[in-house]
């Protein structure tokens, strides 16, 4: 991936995440209302390079950073009445999944602004990499990838610099699909105070089980997917594995830290007839069961769904647990 990287607009179908998403779906032009910007480094290591504020509701913003080698971006989707109610509201980042066809507008695509319509939450939808895994990698040959650090001490201070948010752990959920669920299971348990809701939809939650016959699949599955299309040959773990790495971003291994908040889970069982769907959605069903046994045992409750189908972003079960993501934030 070059420095002069910048994801497009893309004309999709259907959504697609995991590593099998390595083709492009097609290009688009970037958002129409955006505009070059330049702007001092704010207090958090970020820089606008461009924004796009012209549509009231789904504002746009791509920075320069340190820890991404090129300029990622961010849309920020707010409430219907945030111009003029003056309220303070909670905020879900919202975490898309792997491959070329998946970036900060995924949930753009598939309708997210209608599915939030009335909703009075802030929904941010960052960059992550194609295949960044929500991770500072071990290794990288294309200069820095370090989603973790950009997400977590960058972007979060930066929208509750930026925006009327509730600033404290009732006032956040993280959700996402596929890789981006992963990615949402692994920051609510690292960084425990952050979010009191977390949510994965087809997306893996073991990374050291049987995933798809593979003992340590998803592992395996991160290092291989992060080399082929985000570090050049480097992987998120390294080879042979960073053991510390791998326990402080499993979720079998962080069971505890998931205690007190609300967990919903989505996996498919019966997925489409093709290699990566297979794949990716057995692997999710494998992982999500484990992890579920984990928190039985442990007596945490938590909401989850199998439902028929394969590796896709289901709009009615979306819906279901935006409603239960404004249920359990602080209100507007």
């Amino acid at each position: 991936m070059s420095e002069q990287h910048r994801p497009t607009r893309r004309n999709v179908l259907k959504a697609v995440g995991g590593a099998g998403a390595a083709l492009a779906l097609g290009a688009g032009t970037v958002l129409s209302t955006a505009s070059t910007a330049s702007a001092a480094d704010d207090g958090f290591g970020l820089r606008i390079v461009e924004r796009g504020e012209g549509d009231p509701r789904m504002w746009y913003y791509r920075f320069q950073t340190a820890e991404i080698g090129w300029n990622p971006a961010v849309n920020v989707l707010l409430p219907d009445d945030y111009h003029s109610s003056g309220r303070t509201y909670p905020v879900l980042y919202l975490l898309h999944g792997g491959g070329d066809g998946q970036d900060f507008i995924t949930f753009d695509r598939l309708g997210i602004r209608d599915w939030t319509a009335g909703k009075p939450v802030i929904v941010v939808m960052p960059d992550g990499g194609h295949a960044g895994w929500y991770s500072n990698p071990v290794s990288s040959t294309v200069g820095p990838r370090n989603w973790e650090s950009f997400h977590i001490n960058q972007l979060i201070p930066w929208i509750d610099a930026n925006f009327r948010t509730f600033a404290e752990y009732d006032g956040r959920a993280v959700s996402g699909f596929s890789m981006g669920g992963f990615g949402a299971l692994k920051y609510a348990a690292k960084y425990w105070g952050h979010f009191a809701s977390v949510s994965s939809h087809s997306g893996p939650a073991s990374l050291r089980g049987n995933a798809g016959g593979i003992a340590g699949g998803v592992v395996q599955w991160a290092n291989a997917s992060s080399a082929a299309i985000e570090l050049g040959g480097g992987t998120v773990y390294g080879v042979p594995w960073d053991q510390n790495r791998v326990s402080m971003d499993n979720p079998c291994e962080r069971v505890e830290s998931y205690r007190d908040k609300r967990i919903y889970l989505v996996a498919g069982t019966s997925p489409e007839p093709t290699f990566w769907d297979t794949f990716n959605e057995t692997a999710v069903l494998e992982t999500q069961r484990e992890w579920r046994g984990y928190l039985d045992r442990a007596g945490i409750p938590h909401e989850w769904y199998e439902v028929p189908g394969g590796h896709f972003v289901r709009p009615d079960l979306f819906i279901r647990d935006l409603d239960g993501i404004v249920g359990r934030l602080r209100k507007a």
